[in-house]
């Protein structure tokens, strides 16, 4: 099992459209396999920090669902736009023991 965390520096001011969007999409990303999905902000990080966390049983599994929701019905239209709200970010990938 493996735990993905997309790490977002969203633009100034835009940092809840961004979680509004990874909730609104969580549902149906667990449906694809990604499980347990957290978004989470800054606390004591970088400002505008937004973070998505899910848990996946393989990278394949991970890669596969990140390529079938762009053209999924629901995901699709809700992360519609979502890079206008981002200014850059990075992937963390852990095996978990």
């Amino acid at each position: 099992m493996y735990v993905v965390r997309d790490i977002f520096t969203a633009k100034p001011g835009k940092a809840k459209e961004l979680v509004a969007k990874f909730k609104q999409a969580a549902p149906y990303l667990a449906e694809m396999g990604m499980k347990g999905m957290r978004v989470m902000t800054d606390a004591v990080a970088d400002y505008w920090t937004v973070v998505a966390e899910v848990e996946v049983e393989s990278l394949d599994a991970y890669f596969d669902g990140a390529r079938r929701e762009r053209d999924h019905p629901q995901i699709g239209p809700i992360m519609q736009g979502y890079m206008d709200l981002v200014k850059g970010g990075r992937r963390e990938v852990f095996r978990v023991e």
